[in-house]
């Protein structure tokens, strides 16, 4: 179990050793959720969602059915749910899901992620060019990474631009998805 102080709120997360981050909330999650606001309207995906950190969160803020968690790995999954129940919003719609392939819904206001940028780019490549799709017009993409030049790039060419803060060694990049603006493939 993780005991976790995230902005003012007190958390607790069951967590496994096979996840990412087993140990103690990720400084990178951690950095992404320091620099984002959820508004009562929002509707919010936690993109690579591990045990449910982003998500629940968010939930906590704006309440579960505004929020959906997705991860490719079911165990994953199956602790987030738990770990929202643990924190008091249950309900937040969850799948299993390679990416966005198993996420039916669409017009989220934020997309956020931690995506695993230690391999190639091409699980990044895939949340960014299937999450801007997944947007409404003026919803953003925000990605928390230690890696910058590529994420720049590849969000400025979809997106048209990106803002990028940096925080403790880490980079979170947020892109808008505007008007004018389409996925290059």
């Amino acid at each position: 179990m993780i005991v976790a102080t995230i902005g003012k709120e007190s958390y607790t997360f069951e967590t496994a050793p096979e996840l990412f981050a087993p140990g103690r909330v990720d400084t990178g999650t951690l950095a992404m959720l320091s620099v984002s606001e959820f508004q009562l309207e929002d509707r919010i995906l936690d993109l690579g969602c591990g045990y449910g950190v982003v998500g629940i969160c968010a939930a906590r803020q704006i309440g579960a059915e505004r929020v959906v968690m997705a991860d490719i790995n079911p165990r994953a999954v199956e602790l987030a749910e738990r770990n929202a129940e643990r924190n008091g919003v249950p309900g937040i719609r969850t799948y299993v899901s390679d990416g966005l392939s198993q996420v039916p819904e669409f017009g989220f206001t934020q997309i956020l992620s931690n995506p695993p940028y230690h391999t190639d780019f091409s699980v990044a490549k895939g949340f960014i060019e299937k999450g801007f799709n997944k947007l409404r017009l003026g919803g953003r993409m925000i990605l928390v990474t230690k890696r910058k030049d590529w994420y720049k790039n590849k969000l400025i060419a979809v997106f048209g631009g990106v803002r990028i803060v940096e925080w403790d060694g880490y980079f979170i990049f947020t892109a808008e998805k505007k008007s004018g603006s389409f996925a290059r493939r």
